[in-house]
């Protein structure tokens, strides 16, 4: 999926400068948000369930703003070049979609795991 997705998107000698900018920061922003929710989670200090709360919701940032930013007029989750691409769609939904849910879901799971209980013997 990585090399389909630099081709679309840093690799496209269509896309203009200004856009490729905006999508390496994205990149990066989305790394230096896990580094840092990592780094919160395993931090000795503080409240843990708070820690744990203040980094999924950093962690999903990035995928909640994927939805929002689709939402704007004239956006569009797939450059008309690349509309008919299979690597686009998994079993008809659109990967962008696909990708941003699970990874939500997986940190649901993580927030409610990390979040229950623990048994003391």
């Amino acid at each position: 999926m990585l090399p389909v997705t630099a081709r679309q998107h840093l690799r496209n000698p269509r896309w203009p400068a200004h856009a490729k900018f905006h999508n390496a920061q994205y990149i990066v922003m989305s790394a230096v948000l896990g580094v840092v929710g990592l780094r919160l989670v395993n931090s000795p200090h503080g409240d843990p369930d708070h820690n744990l709360l203040t980094a999924t919701a950093m962690l999903s940032a990035p995928w909640l703003g994927m939805y929002g930013a689709a939402a704007f007029p004239g956006t569009a989750l797939i450059d008309q070049e690349f509309r008919d691409s299979p690597a686009n769609t998994f079993r008809g939904v659109e990967v962008n979609i696909l990708v941003g849910s699970i990874c939500l879901s997986l940190l649901g799971v993580s927030l409610a795991l990390g979040r229950r209980p623990r048994r003391t013997l």
